[in-house]
């Protein structure tokens, strides 16, 4: 996937869960402090043992 569809489907994304000027709030928060997604990802998400635990976890966001 190309950068240009990541950011397009990202925003496509933030807006429809946010609405725009929430979604605009957010760029603005993420940009005003740095922000370390590998020490989050450790610090807040749960690994996965399997494939399927993995999958289970994704469905988990879908609803």
């Amino acid at each position: 996937m190309t950068d240009t569809l990541i950011k397009e489907k990202g925003m496509k994304i933030l807006i429809e869960q946010l609405g725009y000027v929430e979604a605009e709030r957010f760029i603005m928060l993420m940009n005003r402090e740095p922000f370390d997604y590998t020490g989050w990802r450790e610090e807040n998400l749960e690994e996965p043992s399997s494939v399927r635990e993995l999958s289970r976890m994704a469905m988990g966001y879908c609803d």
